[in-house]
């Protein structure tokens, strides 16, 4: 089993690092006949309007809307914003995949960019979590689990087979997030075993 990392632009080698500690096998993604060689997919925070810019090209976007109805897709900060089904502040395309409402840029400017606190349902207890420029999801659709919240807001969330974190996981040692999600395709870390 191979995890992807979107890397057209953003933190793609944070979680790169990520996996690698995990020992998990992975490859960068930067073409669309990349998809294929793929069991999952990580979309890096970056900016989700740039992104889109690249997706656009080549049908790009609607091979991994395909590519997220059938596999596992794990989005971070500007790859929660893309996998919504609603983007506001301003409105956006996006892949639609999680039926969530995000605020773009919600907690306000880079110089608000915090590390915070918050509860995990996965480890039972608190996760560092890193917010830079970050979405606030405003609204929950049928049958979005939330996994984690801080300050009240729901920060965590898992659709099916798709995840979505509005912060920056990989900017931090708790590697819980990337293990759930590698456990949607049935792959076991150091850590779950």
């Amino acid at each position: 089993m191979k995890t992807g990392i979107l890397a057209l632009q953003g933190d793609f080698e944070a979680h790169a690092a990520v996996l690698s500690r995990l020992g998990v096998e992975w490859t960068y993604v930067k073409r669309l006949e990349d998809l294929a060689a793929v069991d999952a997919l990580i979309i890096p925070g970056g900016e989700s309007t740039t992104f889109l810019k690249f997706l656009e090209r080549d049908g790009f976007l609607d091979e991994l809307r395909r590519f997220g109805r059938e596999k596992p897709v794990f989005g971070t900060c500007a790859g929660a914003i893309l996998l919504a089904k609603e983007v506001t502040n301003p409105p956006q395309a996006s892949l639609g995949l999680v039926d969530v409402t995000v605020e773009r840029n919600a907690y306000g400017r880079q110089v608000r960019s915090a590390v915070r606190r918050g509860r995990s349902c996965l480890n039972g207890g608190e996760m560092e979590m890193v917010f830079i420029r970050a979405p606030v999801i405003r609204r929950l659709g049928e049958g979005v689990r939330v996994l984690a919240e801080c300050g009240g807001l729901p920060v965590a969330v898992e659709q099916g087979s798709c995840l979505l974190a509005t912060f920056h996981p990989e900017l931090t040692r708790d590697t819980t997030l990337h293990e759930h999600f590698l456990t949607f395709i049935g792959m076991e870390t150091p850590h779950s075993r």
